[in-house]
């Protein structure tokens, strides 16, 4: 089958005014506020642009607002949000809540979708996503899930407690994985839960510090003591709750690569007008042999990244599961954004390492990406089974 990753007509054009709303409205409100977003009139005010732009929910379906554009046709538009900061929150894709979108418009009921997603894909409300916990429970191993949510009349009791939940404050609603059978490390047993905001079961609590600072609603400690809630509040099928997290996990990796690929651009586009004007030792920096190398392994780094998300985005697109190619994708590009924006520091030099570009702001935000979404150790380690398990089979 022939595989063309030309974007359609009409996905390029949303990229190209997704480009130019980033660079004339987006960047200068990100070098105000040295790309983190201050208050909600601040986020309110980038998506109301967005609005006007016709770039607004890029992911969504028409009947919730947005494009509906498929994983292929969102990673051009994604790329071109990330090029700032604060792009994806401007068009509503930014984590968690464009992986809530995704994931609400296809386990949902109909009451669920208009409570709960009709107002997320608008941006009148922002959520979060309540999996991982204190050590020893879940993070990198799913199975290790502590919280439980247990049958009382009426509904669910949850207990457990959560940390890193990215933007727990604010948040509206908090869709919460909670174990119903098994106990810790055994395989499946957890089902979904949509709480609300005010629940007198739900604390949430501290801030907790981190490198990354540019996702809005921060990290944050939550509580869940005797959380009371309906059976309406299960989100898809009870004990299934693994099954649908692959429904929002895959994709989420996929569109954290978008978005951080913008970033990468942006750092190579800042560090080679730094090196086309620097003169040093008698020439410019960018007709130096060690600065043309960096410029290169940049370009190479942004291109393979970008070849690999497309690769993987075009498998799930097909139906498929995709596992394998996402892991290699998240992988690769969390390392190689890493890359680039480090290598575009060095190449700026004094002015890299100073405030006066965002290039040291760059390189805070996307180190924990290595972490963030599976480390790349747990990425490895998954891409060597299915590559060991294929080479069985094909033996037999």
């Amino acid at each position: 089958m022939a595989v063309d990753f030309t974007p359609a007509p009409e996905v390029a054009e949303l990229a190209e005014r997704t480009a130019r709303f980033v660079r004339d409205t987006v960047i200068g409100v990100e070098e105000t506020h040295d790309g983190v977003v201050p208050s909600e009139d601040v986020r309110r005010e980038l998506q109301a642009g967005a609005r006007a732009a016709g770039v607004f929910a890029p992911h969504a379906s028409p009947e919730f607002g947005g494009h509906g554009l498929d994983m292929c046709g969102r990673a051009p538009v994604f790329e071109e949000a990330g090029y700032s900061l604060l792009g994806p929150l401007a068009l509503n894709i930014a984590a968690p809540d464009e992986g809530n979108v995704h994931m609400l418009e296809q386990i949902a009921t109909e009451e669920q979708k208009a409570r709960y997603l009709a107002p997320l894909a608008a941006g009148d409300i922002r959520s979060c996503f309540a999996m991982t916990e204190p050590a020893p429970g879940a993070g990198s191993d799913p199975d290790a899930l502590a919280t439980t949510a247990t049958r009382v009349d009426g509904g669910w009791r949850i207990d457990g407690r959560k940390w890193f939940i990215t933007g727990a404050d604010g948040a509206a609603f908090s869709i919460v994985m909670a174990r119903t059978t098994g106990v810790p490390g055994d395989r499946g047993g957890a089902t979904m839960f949509l709480v609300d905001a005010g629940n007198p079961g739900m604390t949430v609590g501290r801030h907790i510090p981190t490198l990354d600072e540019s996702l809005y609603g921060g990290h944050l400690e939550v509580e869940f003591s005797d959380c009371r809630v309906g059976d309406d509040a299960v989100l898809g099928e009870v004990d299934q709750g693994y099954r649908y997290a692959q429904v929002r996990l895959g994709p989420a990796r996929l569109t954290h690569c978008m978005r951080w690929l913008g970033i990468a651009r942006r750092a190579q586009d800042i560090a080679v007008a730094r090196a086309s004007e620097r003169e040093v030792f008698g020439s410019r920096l960018a007709d130096l042999g060690m600065a043309q190398a960096m410029v290169a392994d940049n370009e190479i780094d942004i291109h393979a990244a970008r070849g690999l998300i497309l690769r993987a985005c075009w498998e799930l697109d097909q139906g498929r599961n995709g596992g394998l190619e996402v892991s290699v994708a998240k992988t690769f590009t969390a390392e190689a954004v890493w890359r680039v924006v480090d290598r575009s520091l060095q190449l700026c030099g004094s002015l890299g390492v100073s405030g006066d570009v965002l290039l040291g702001r760059f390189l805070r935000e996307v180190r924990p990406f290595r972490i963030y979404d599976g480390p790349s150790e747990t990425h490895r380690w998954s891409i060597a089974r299915r590559v060991v398990g294929r080479a069985g089979k094909a033996g037999r």
